[in-house]
């Protein structure tokens, strides 16, 4: 079992209102105008995921690093540690963030592109854990969900690759991605550095026989793997 530090980054946010405002301040420095790497380009795809044990207070996260063009597993890494933060919607990337970057930096290769399990800018406030990831990190990310949050979209059509918006009001915050034809879609949204066509693109790149792309795949059996380990020695 990897353990991260029980201390908590200095200044971490403790309340509500801390975290919120500390949403506020980063979410002015996602980029949004840059088309982030091309789909077709070789590159190390990095998985990101976590998974809680509540009765111990744990949080376990993965990264999983794959080459782009065969699926296989380059690199891995885990870290364990104390729920950051208490549970409030909107602002769950502050319970895990410490532990996923701790994952990251035992990372023996460099991510091309971060995957995180979650959202980007189809958040509440704009700013999700693939936001949150990004620019606290300066990579490339984008955020694919299982459900679309509170937003609204209309269903996709039923082939592989065909699309719909996922809508707040008039706006456009992301797109629901059928991955697989006649399986229900996933949710893209941009987290920082890529573009959402790019991010769509991407996502289908990664999910090639399944509805989760496998960066999330491995992501998600790894971080489990290590929350079990971590529980029995608790």
């Amino acid at each position: 079992m990897s353990d991260t530090p029980d201390e908590l980054p200095a200044g971490w946010p403790t309340t509500e209102a801390e975290a919120t405002a500390v949403q506020d301040e980063l979410r002015g420095r996602v980029v949004r105008d840059e088309p982030g790497p091309s789909p077709d380009a070789p590159l190390i795809a990095v998985g990101v995921d976590v998974a809680y044990d509540d009765e111990h207070d744990l949080v376990a996260a993965a990264a999983v690093a794959l080459d782009s063009d065969t699926l296989e597993v380059v690199a891995e890494a885990t870290a364990v540690g104390r729920v950051a933060f208490p549970y409030v919607p909107g602002l769950l990337a502050f319970r895990e963030i410490p532990t996923v970057l701790a994952a990251l930096d035992r990372l023996p290769v460099s991510p091309g592109l971060v995957v995180c399990d979650g959202y980007g800018l189809a958040h509440p406030r704009r700013f999700g854990l693939a936001s949150h990831l990004g620019v606290l990190t300066g990579l490339p990310t984008i955020g694919v969900a299982k459900n679309p949050f509170t937003f609204r979209h209309a269903d996709p059509g039923p082939l592989r690759g065909d699309t719909s918006p996922l809508l707040d009001g008039a706006e456009e915050v992301g797109r629901a991605v059928r991955t697989r034809s006649g399986v229900k879609p996933v949710f893209v949204s941009v987290g920082h550095r890529v573009s959402l066509d790019r991010a769509c693109a991407f996502t289908l790149r990664l999910a090639r026989e399944f509805r989760l792309p496998e960066t999330t795949r491995r992501a998600d059996a790894l971080c489990r793997a290590a929350l079990r380990a971590a529980s029995a020695d608790a």
